[in-house]
């Protein structure tokens, strides 16, 4: 697979922390972005800086150990996690990781967002379970998600946020945002309107079926309930 060039990544990264910022997806410093671009370098943002107000002098190029290799910044701990998705699956790119409010409910409430209710949803993500809670910038976070690395396409980190990979920036962003809506419309249904018709059996498969047609390798298999 390509890499994308540092200038692309770079841009990228601020790009997606303006989008973070403006959804309400972090607050104050909180939320971190990382780019694989090349077989030991990635970008990411540094630590202390809030996502809406990046500029590019202040990312940092480590590699897959940590080691800083450009930048004045120092980089989030948390980008062990990042670190760590990129060693178990060598073909993912980008991580995000945020803390949108009601996936954040549901990894607080240790809730997997599971329930066959949206043809998108199914295709996209399936199911997003949540990773056992973990220490801040300990090698536990990095730990409870390597499981999933390769079977789903993001994770709720248990009393934590959301966090979520992809052979490109974007695609990992979009995640995110898919993610939230996801959780936002189980939560209408589930405990606002109290009912939820789910898809059924056939339908799930059928859909699991048109992953590869949309170029997704991976995503885990909503439940019905």
């Amino acid at each position: 697979m390509n890499y994308m060039t540092d200038k692309a990544a770079k841009k990228a990264i601020i790009d997606i922390g303006q989008r973070m910022y403006v959804r309400g997806f972090v607050a104050a410093n909180d939320g971190n972005i990382s780019v694989r671009t090349g077989k030991n370098e990635v970008w990411a943002t540094p630590t202390g800086v809030s996502k809406g107000y990046m500029k590019k002098k202040m990312l940092v190029k480590v590699d897959l150990d940590g080691n800083v290799l450009e930048g004045t910044y120092r980089p989030s701990s948390e980008l062990k996690m990042h670190l760590r998705a990129y060693r178990e699956n060598g073909e993912l790119r980008s991580v995000c990781h945020a803390h949108p409010p009601i996936c954040t409910s549901y990894a607080v409430a240790g809730i997997p967002l599971n329930s066959p209710i949206l043809a998108e949803a199914v295709i996209t993500l399936g199911d997003v379970p949540v990773a056992p809670y973990a220490e801040l910038g300990t090698e536990a976070v990095p730990d409870a998600i390597a499981p999933f690395c390769h079977t789903h396409n993001g994770v709720l980190l248990g009393n934590h946020g959301a966090v979520t990979w992809a052979d490109e920036p974007y695609a990992a962003y979009y995640r995110l945002e898919s993610m939230e809506y996801y959780a936002k419309i189980l939560l209408i249904t589930g405990k606002l309107l109290g009912a939820q018709n789910q898809l059924s059996g056939e339908q799930i498969e059928r859909l699991l079926a048109m992953r590869e047609k949309f170029g997704i390798k991976q995503g885990g298999t909503p439940q019905r309930g």
